[in-house]
């Protein structure tokens, strides 16, 4: 079917929530809504119209996003939807392809994406280019390697979370360059970070935090919620649930983690969502202490491959033909010629004949540097011509740390 597909005006915004609302089962706060629409970029939502029916929408939030080697403008796609009534219709696809388009118009080479539903996106070219692990570690026996970092001019302090915005927002500043994935937070989105409303609460208090300093200042913080909690016997079984711990040290980071691991009342700590490289993973003498789960984390999708791979750096020296594959962005598809090394890289339209052939999808599974590339080799999702050529590429492209966006979008 076809749908008039434009921006909303700031006087359509109820219908462009209802449809979110309906379309994630989602009821927010009415002060939630209002941060939402704070943070809104009006000229950047789409709105698939039924005639004066809101069928679909979406949206992008303008982000400048760490990748290997630098950071960059892209676009945070957000907030897609589609009414219950108006699946299966084309509706969806008519919002990407246009959100796409636009983004290529607006100069962006790069978008990415939190997915609700990881078997959408490979659709419209993303890939599952970052992932996190939820932890769940009990408090007993989490004594730390003899030789984990220790700084004596460190110290802790409790801390209001309203009080102490500004050393989060300085301390934040400074780590979210040095891991792709991390994006650059405007007051909106501190806002909603600290926000501490009773809807906030989600059954476990008032938001906390503690700070890990020196006589210079902030070096890390930690902001948390704790659930109360006693068990049958009338001992103490509280839950510590992690919302962010940000750190510009080791020695800092390991000082918070164990703040948290031996707070008072406290017999379990649980972080819905961190690095796949967490240092805590190293820090703990017995590791089996903590208890993980994965998940998919970034989508990414090269809106324009050329751009989008010389916009990075890369690992090691690589010179490989690829042959892309992109029904969605027509203008990628085809060969190009990706010349990189440490110092620089060039990526270029050629006819020569491939090493590589392989869909949009794996090189934004790739971009942020936790790419399967050779993964999806082995499981035949790409075709390698030259003998070697997926190695070399996937080790081109791999970087340390791993991506990690930390914060949804």
């Amino acid at each position: 079917m076809s749908h008039t597909i434009r921006p909303i005006a700031e006087a359509e915004w109820q219908s462009f929530a209802d449809v979110l609302s309906e379309g994630f089962g989602w009821t927010p706060h009415p002060d939630q809504l209002a941060r939402f629409k704070a943070v809104t970029e009006f000229d950047r939502t789409l709105a698939a119209f039924d005639g004066d029916t809101i069928a679909g929408v979406t949206s992008v939030f303008s982000l400048t996003m760490t990748v290997p080697g630098g950071q960059l403008p892209v676009a945070g796609v957000t907030a897609v939807s589609v009414l219950p009534s108006h699946r299966r219709r084309g509706v969806l696809s008519a919002l990407m392809r246009r959100q796409l388009a636009d983004v290529r118009e607006r100069g962006e080479s790069v978008a990415a994406l939190y997915a609700s539903e990881a078997a959408i996106y490979g659709r419209y070219g993303y890939g599952g280019a970052a992932a996190q692990l939820s932890f769940r570690v009990g408090t007993r026996g989490t004594d730390f390697v003899a030789d984990a970092p220790r700084d004596p001019s460190l110290r802790l302090r409790v801390v209001r979370p309203a009080e102490a915005r500004g050393d989060y927002e300085r301390l934040f500043a400074s780590v979210a360059p040095l891991r792709p994935g991390r994006y650059l937070r405007s007051k909106g989105v501190w806002d909603s970070v600290l926000a501490d409303e009773e809807p906030d609460h989600e059954g476990a208090g008032q938001l906390r935090s503690m700070v890990a300093e020196d006589d210079r200042g902030v070096r890390g913080y930690a902001l948390f919620r704790i659930k109360a909690s006693w068990d049958d016997d009338g001992l103490p079984d509280g839950e510590l649930r992690l919302k962010e711990l940000e750190a510009a040290d080791p020695a800092a980071y390991a000082l918070l983690w164990r703040s948290l691991l031996d707070r008072d009342l406290v017999s379990r700590v649980e972080a819905g969502g961190r690095p796949v490289d967490d240092p805590v993973l190293a820090l703990l003498a017995d590791p089996r202490r903590l208890r993980a789960g994965w998940s998919d984390e970034l989508w990414v999708r090269l809106v324009e491959v050329d751009r989008a791979l010389t916009s990075r750096s890369y690992s090691a020296p690589v010179d490989v033909v690829i042959d892309v594959e992109d029904e969605v962005c027509p203008w990628n598809a085809r060969r190009w010629r990706l010349t990189a090394d440490p110092a620089g890289a060039e990526c270029k339209p050629v006819d020569d004949e491939p090493d590589v052939s392989l869909p949009v999808s794996a090189l934004g599974s790739a971009y942020l540097g936790d790419g399967l590339l050779a993964t999806r080799l082995d499981a035949g999702l790409l075709r390698e011509h030259s003998p070697g050529a997926v190695r070399a590429l996937a080790t081109a492209m791999s970087w340390h740390p791993k991506p990690w966006a930390g914060l949804v979008f």
